[in-house]
């Protein structure tokens, strides 16, 4: 049996220039996932969704999912 796990995260009200720089930041992040484990980053309107998914682990996705959300508290602190 195969478990996926998906998780969403929405950042709202954000402007396009802060969403542009937390996306650009995390870019060198989003290379060489684990196996099974994926992130996925768009723009919708003021928002900005971050969408994780695991096929293998929960763990190691809960984290990703953390350490994901503490380098877009940071790139946010250094933004303003």
């Amino acid at each position: 049996m195969s478990l996926t796990c998906q998780i969403q995260v929405v950042l709202n009200n954000i402007s396009k220039k802060k969403a542009d720089a937390v996306q650009k930041a995390l870019e060198p992040d989003n290379v060489d996932f684990p196996k099974g484990l994926s992130l996925y980053v768009e723009k919708i309107d003021s928002k900005l969704v971050f969408n994780f998914e695991s096929k293998e682990n929960i763990k190691q996705l809960i984290g990703t999912v953390d350490e994901v959300l503490e380098h877009i508290q940071v790139a946010l602190k250094v933004i303003e």
